[in-house]
């Protein structure tokens, strides 16, 4: 396996991904026109020189190293609500005051609002059906965060992930079908691909300012505010191992979460470790050196345009040269030469570990991230 920029070749495995996918995946909708211009935007973004975040889209795909086929996508806007309004539903509890204070009562309300405008967006992330195999999801959605720990420089302070809300396998959203008989009768799947396209004021038409009380939705509306479709739940745990948390925010048309964490308290962010790339030969059984085992971590180069990445167990920290040894065939498939810069991510290594232990080698590509250009 192995993680890459998405490149115009991509257009028709990307086009299947948005199909498979099916309503509700909002960033990655089956328009063969609009994914071609996102593919276009991507290629420019990484060739970008960038000092400061700006509209830029990266989007990787995860590609089978034995027959070339996708396996999968995700993605990074680096600051999201640039080009039109990010907008959510904030959740509020309202307190209604009468003159006896024992009738006072507390009630929820959703209220439209923009708050994460210029925040770095995680998004796209999906893995077909057919590809789904060890380490692949963890590699998918954690080497976001060490493209970011290398190009701290091109991402915001705080990163946030819109999470897809409840629909079931038709595609109707509980929440929706409450909120339509209100705002705008349209199906769920019209009223995504209007929102997702930026179709002109369609959220300031049909989305109130005013607030929405809860009590007056139905059961199955209230209840899916907030939670995940079951697709998304692998993804949400993987985020909130992360650090992110849910601050109350919620999308506008099927009720989903949104998970915030500071870029710089993101656990995959500060365990990712730079280093020079130490070529060997054969596998890592036969090296007479001394080393740290690390069990599965994600081993890239340290580019941006040229990035690549896989899961590996076949490299080997060595702490007094500040090398990471790395099997000669593994290092062509990553464009790594030898002593050239490389990072790696522990993936066994829990968040309360890497805290509790000192690590014996190389420093946070936080530390050394000048020697990454």
């Amino acid at each position: 396996m192995i993680i890459r920029p998405i490149t115009p070749k991509d257009l028709d495995a990307l086009m299947q991904i948005a199909v498979e996918s099916g309503p509700g995946f909002t960033s990655l909708m089956p328009d063969r026109d609009a994914l071609s211009r996102k593919i276009d935007h991507s290629v420019e973004s990484f060739a970008r020189t960038v000092t400061t975040p700006g509209d830029e889209h990266y989007l990787f795909v995860l590609e089978d190293s034995a027959t070339g086929q996708i396996m999968g996508t995700t993605g990074i806007e680096a600051a999201a609500g640039l080009s039109r309004p990010l907008e959510h539903f904030r959740r509020n509890a309202v307190i209604h005051h009468e003159e006896d204070p024992r009738k006072r009562h507390v009630e929820e309300s959703l209220t439209r609002c923009q708050h994460y405008t210029g925040c770095t967006e995680v998004c796209s992330l999906y893995l077909r059906p057919g590809f789904r195999r060890a380490n692949a999801g963890k590699l998918l959605s954690r080497v976001r965060f060490l493209f970011m720990a290398l190009h701290p420089e091109r991402f915001a302070d705080t990163v946030i992930a819109e999470m897809r809300g409840v629909s079931d396998h038709a595609g109707q959203s509980p929440f929706w079908d409450w909120l339509k008989h209100h705002v705008a009768d349209l199906d769920f799947m019209s009223a995504t691909q209007l929102a997702c396209c930026g179709q002109s004021g369609f959220v300031e038409r049909f989305i109130p300012a005013t607030p929405l009380f809860t009590r007056q939705m139905t059961d199955a509306a209230r209840a899916v505010i907030g939670q995940v479709h079951e697709d998304t739940r692998p993804a949400r745990h993987m985020l909130e191992r992360e650090g992110f948390r849910h601050r109350g925010l919620v999308d506008l048309l099927d009720g989903g979460p949104t998970l915030e964490c500071a870029r710089s308290d993101i656990a995959s962010v500060r365990d990712t470790l730079l280093t020079r790339a130490r070529l060997q030969k054969g596998n890592r059984s036969s090296w007479n050196i001394a080393g740290n085992t690390v069990g599965s971590a994600i081993v890239a180069n340290a580019g941006c345009s040229g990035f690549r990445a896989t899961v590996t167990e076949q490299v080997l920290p060595n702490p007094d040269a500040n090398s990471l040894s790395v099997p000669e065939q593994l290092a062509n498939e990553l464009n790594l030469g030898g002593y050239s810069l490389a990072c790696y991510l522990p993936l066994s290594q829990s968040r309360e570990e890497s805290r509790g232990r000192q690590q014996p080698c190389q420093k946070p590509v936080t530390e050394e991230i000048r020697y990454a250009h």
